[in-house]
């Protein structure tokens, strides 16, 4: 098997999840020993994320903690690298300039899974610097998927409800917030969500007649392919 390197912690609780999802999805397909994993969790300064996550200020100060941990991966042994972040990917370029090993692309393997369950329009709930920078419009875009964000407003809400997630402070009315914001997109006929923030997951969203797809459970089946190819 692969050694997959996880850049992680943004959030902690996600990176978590998505190192079980490893460790048991492997199993599922390998029961003769367990998957070799390196993780490394990024120090990142608290005001960095908000400012990141809220207002889409002061993106290039995430660079350095991302190529320092890509390194600190690669010199481990890694055979390539993971970020379960969705928002890490608008550095993907930076990231994969800095190491001589494969950088898996969550953006990447979350449409072509679309494209194969003959998604051709889909709803997109992400952070603000993500959509700003329109990783997953020209992705979906490319591969003929009409894509349909959140108003403004509703797009202010999502960047503090990630905040809120990201900290360990989400509740109940969080998941209402989201379902309310979900809903809108169902009176547009759409019939396909996906959770751009693999953040968002935390709240396990579920909303009649509507398909919500968790970018993290998608990525993390892929890397357990990569893992295992």
């Amino acid at each position: 098997m692969k050694t997959v390197g996880i850049i992680g912690g943004l959030g902690p609780e996600t990176t978590a999840k998505f190192y079980l999802k490893l460790v048991f999805g492997c199993y599922k397909k390998n029961k003769i020993n367990r998957p070799p994993i390196l993780l490394w969790n990024i120090p990142l300064d608290y005001q960095i994320e908000q400012d990141l996550i809220i207002s889409s200020k002061g993106e290039e100060r995430y660079i350095p903690y991302l190529i320092d941990a890509a390194k600190r991966l690669e010199k481990g042994g890694a055979d390539f690298l993971v970020m379960p972040c969705n928002s890490l990917h608008i550095y993907i370029d930076e990231i994969r300039t800095a190491v001589k090993i494969p950088v898996l692309n969550i953006v990447e393997e979350t449409v072509k899974f679309l494209k194969i369950k003959n998604v051709d329009k889909v709803g997109l709930l992400a952070t603000t610097s993500l959509i700003k920078h329109e990783l997953y419009q020209n992705m979906l875009t490319k591969f003929g998927i009409k894509d349909y964000l959140p108003d403004k407003s509703d797009q202010n809400n999502i960047g503090d409800l990630i905040n809120n997630l990201v900290l360990n402070k989400y509740s109940e009315q969080n998941k209402e917030q989201l379902l309310q914001i979900i809903s809108k997109f169902k009176t547009i006929g759409l019939k396909t969500i996906i959770l751009a923030c693999t953040d968002l997951q935390l709240l396990i969203p579920k909303y009649p007649q509507l398909e919500i797809y968790d970018t993290m459970k998608i990525f993390a089946d892929s890397t357990v392919d990569n893992i295992l190819s």
